[in-house]
């Protein structure tokens, strides 16, 4: 079986970014991080209403950039709920609950 070819940080980014419109993610902002550090490409950062929307937003993200582009990604705070961190390499994603995001 042949390795899915991976997508740009630019491709990344835009599949992400609709992944987190569909699930409902609110007060969605993309930082460019190109230049500034090694760290990744992109940050994102989201809110979810509640710690169940939170830790749904992250598991999909996670489950659908696998399936689509065999990407592993890191995942951490999951369990809470207040703030989960995800690490797919290019882009760095955040899913906060409004009141931990202030």
């Amino acid at each position: 079986m042949a390795a899915q070819p991976q997508p740009s940080s630019e491709e990344l980014l835009a599949r992400i970014l609709t992944l987190l419109e569909d699930d409902k993610a609110e007060d969605v902002v993309q930082i460019d991080l190109r230049g500034k550090t090694a760290i990744g490409d992109y940050m994102v950062i989201c809110s979810g209403r509640s710690t169940r929307q939170v830790s749904s937003i992250s598991e999909k993200l996670v489950d659908n950039l696998k399936q689509e582009f065999g990407r592993l990604s890191k995942i951490e705070g999951k369990d809470t709920g207040d703030w989960v961190l995800i690490d797919t390499g290019d882009v760095i994603v955040h899913v906060f609950r409004p009141e931990v995001r202030e």
